[in-house]
This record gives C-alpha cells, structure tokens and sequence, in this order.
C-alpha cells in the first residue's frame, strides 16, 4: 500500500488502485551505462500496457532535457538528478501508476533514499546486471570509447564507480539473452507477488 503523503486530498493512491485493478509501485532499473535497462523496462511497459496495467516509464529522455536539464555529471548533480526523479516517481506512484524508472543511478544511498520516499513493498528494484566488457561492445552511443579516450569525465565504470544492488528485489543477468526474456522475468515478479491483480 502505497503512503499516503497528501492527507488533505478525499480520493488517495487506495483510491486509484482499486479504480485500476491492480497495484502501483516503483519499478527501479539500475545498471551500467550499455546494460539494457531502458530497452528492458521499454519492453516491460509495452507488456504491461498489453495487459490494460496503468504505466509510465521515465529515463533520461523524458527527464535529463527537461526537468533536470540545468544538471550536469558530478557526484553532486548525480545526487540532485536522483532525488528529484525520486520525488517525480513517487507521485506517479501516488497516482496509480505501475511507474518504471531506468537510470544508471550508481550509488546506492541515493537508490536507498528513493527507496524510503516509498510506501512499504511499493520500491521494486531491478538491478541488470551485464558485465562491463558486454556494456563496452555494445556503446550504442559511442560513449564508452569516448570516456576511454579522456573526452568525457566521471563516467560511470570508467572513472566513476558503479554500486551494485546489495539486496535488490530483481536481479537480471542481461548477457546471452534476449531483452524480451529479462522483461519476462519482471512481469513474473509483479505476478507472482501479486502487483497485477486479477
């Protein structure tokens, strides 16, 4: 059951879950820059929405250009870009939606704040986890290479480090198999712990 942090409001999270038909909650997906989680939590909404389930998915194209565009790289705005998608995610969840959030998101006190901001049972981290060398042969966008040759700085797995989940709720091991596959294993946690309803 999701907290109920605007007490002056009649109609609450209860409310909307039940006009729903299934619960909310906050799908985190953490990984190496490369690790697949945006193609894997892009898949698991398209699953979701199939299923008639409320979402939205945000990630750095819906957030780092708009409501954090004025926050750059270090480990200070890398805090900043956290906490203010966490309190984004929480009101998405407050509003019914099975919200799914991918983000490189590298430490794990700022994935653990997120976390308390949460109702109990509400927070799903999804930890893909895909071994450095995979993540550098995919680089889509090249960036790997780039921080390899100096040209971009505090890059995670380069010269910043990577936090790995020490407990997450989910942990995919994203090497040697299809995307649709690690979607699967998410839709099968939130059936069997009971997320989707009937």
């Amino acid at each position: 059951m999701s907290i109920n942090f605007n007490k002056n409001h009649n109609i609450n999270c209860s409310y909307r879950e039940h006009l729903n038909g299934h619960r909310t909650c906050l799908l985190w997906f953490t990984g190496l820059s490369g690790s697949g989680k945006s193609t894997i939590a892009g898949l698991v909404e398209e699953k979701l929405h199939a299923m008639g389930k409320r979402t939205y998915l945000l990630d750095g194209d819906n957030v780092r250009h708009g409501l954090n565009g004025d926050l750059g790289f270090s480990d200070a705005d890398r805090f900043e870009n956290i906490r203010r998608i966490g309190e984004l995610a929480r009101l998405f969840v407050d509003a019914g939606m099975i919200t799914l959030a991918a983000f490189i998101s590298p430490f794990r006190v700022d994935r653990n704040n997120v976390r308390e901001l949460m109702g109990e049972g509400d927070f799903i981290e999804v930890f893909i986890d895909t071994p450095l060398a995979t993540c550098e042969q995919r680089d889509p966008k090249g960036l790997y290479h780039r921080a390899r040759n100096g040209e971009i700085k505090h890059f995670t797995g380069i010269d910043s480090a990577y936090e790995p989940p020490e407990a997450p709720e989910l942990r995919i091991v994203n090497d040697g198999i299809q995307p649709h596959e690690s979607a699967e294993q998410v839709i099968r946690h939130l059936q069997a712990n009971g997320y989707l309803g009937q």
